[in-house]
């Protein structure tokens, strides 16, 4: 980045002793590390992307760290999420995160938002800071960021992980392709397993999320090449990186010459997680864990079907539920009742509206899914069920 016009800070005693072996390297020095200093830096998410690329910026002395989450610790994060412990549960990952980057290093200063990234907000934070470092795990917050960056001008330092593979790239409308030269559309949200629902391999946030540190820090000092207009894939079972060229789209709706996209839109509804209306699906289709608790306690009849796997089955379950995994429900139809309320859950409420819509296709009327699944039971019914 370039921060000619700012006078840089001068590194205190500590701080010369502290960056040591950045200062015996010419491509840094005290100017770079002054420039580290200088420089602000936001994280989107502190989860399993943002804990190594957190620590690393800290580490290395960048000056400001932005830190933007609302979710809370939970067991099921620690596999991965380095930058919180098993005391920190059931905190929140903002708590936690500021905690263990303030011990790591105290002359960062940093800034917590509290707050879910929204098309209301995102322009006001991330104007703030010089280097966006996107850890998000979902679509609608890759977009707004994207987005977000092209019009605010700033680097977009990207990454996503699933299962055993990962993906690192730097998307900078004035300099290059952005995100929606590579995926212009996001793809149907039925389609897109979490990594809660598809599993990650615990280390690959980890080496993804140092990529996007490394990347960062090379972007404030304006050394070597920059992912910028190059798509790093990385394979953990196979252990390879290949590297995609990327070029940018001359007809990209936002960073392209003639942008349709000049503002913030709503990017849930834009990912599909509201249809239009010609093509949503009935609103009864989904119901909360609140409506589910009203149905079971006013002796309804009601059949409970867990399409979870049984090892998921094992940590925690809604009593009186009926385990029938997802793959194999067409083969478990003809012992479901067609004139009961079928609930359907699973984790996070992915597979059950899939089960749900399945379910009503072949005229099981009353099939609905539990929007949240046992996550939401858990927080919202039963705060003494285990989480993962």
């Amino acid at each position: 980045m370039d921060r000619k016009d700012t006078p840089a800070p001068a590194l205190s005693a500590e701080e010369l002793q502290r960056y040591a072996r950045h200062l015996t390297l010419p491509q840094v020095g005290p100017e770079g590390q002054a420039r580290l200093k200088a420089a602000r830096v936001l994280l989107v998410g502190v989860g399993g992307l943002g804990s190594p690329a957190a620590m690393y910026l800290a580490a290395a002395g960048v000056g400001t760290i932005g830190l933007i989450d609302h979710d809370a610790v939970e067991a099921s994060n620690l596999q991965r999420q380095i930058l919180h412990g098993t005391s920190a549960v059931g905190r929140s990952k903002l708590a936690s995160a500021v905690a263990r980057l303030a011990d790591l290093n105290p002359h960062v200063a940093l800034e917590p938002h509290d707050a879910r990234l929204s098309s209301a907000n995102a322009l006001d934070i991330l104007a703030r800071y010089d280097v966006i470092v996107d850890g998000s795990d979902n679509f609608p917050t890759r977009y707004l960021v994207n987005d977000a960056c092209v019009l605010l001008g700033k680097p977009d330092v990207y990454s996503s992980i699933f299962r055993f593979e990962g993906q690192a790239a730097v998307f900078w409308g004035a300099r290059g392709p952005c995100y929606r030269c590579l995926y212009r559309d996001p793809p149907p949200p039925e389609l897109v397993p979490s990594c809660a629902e598809g599993g990650v391999l615990g280390v690959l946030p980890g080496i993804v999320g140092a990529i996007q540190a490394n990347e960062a820090i090379k972007l404030v000092l304006g050394i070597g090449e920059p992912l910028i207009g190059r798509l790093l894939l990385f394979d953990a079972l196979r252990m390879s990186f290949r590297a995609l060229e990327l070029e940018k789209d001359p007809d990209c709706p936002v960073c392209g010459p003639n942008p349709t996209i000049t503002r913030l839109i709503d990017y849930d509804a834009f990912c599909g997680v509201a249809a239009p209306a010609a093509e949503r699906k009935p609103v009864s289709i989904e119901v909360s864990a609140g409506d589910v608790k009203r149905r079971l306690d006013s002796g309804a009849r009601a059949v409970l079907v867990d399409v979870r796997e049984p090892w998921e089955w094992d940590i925690c379950r809604i009593e009186g539920a009926r385990l029938v995994p997802l793959s194999t429900l067409p083969d478990a139809m003809d012992t479901l009742p067609r004139d009961a309320d079928l609930i359907v859950y699973c984790h996070r409420g992915s597979r059950s509206l899939q089960a749900a819509v399945f379910l009503r296709g072949e005229g099981f009327e009353r099939a609905v899914s539990m929007a949240g699944g046992v996550s939401a039971w858990a927080r919202e019914i039963d705060r003494g069920m285990p989480q993962y």
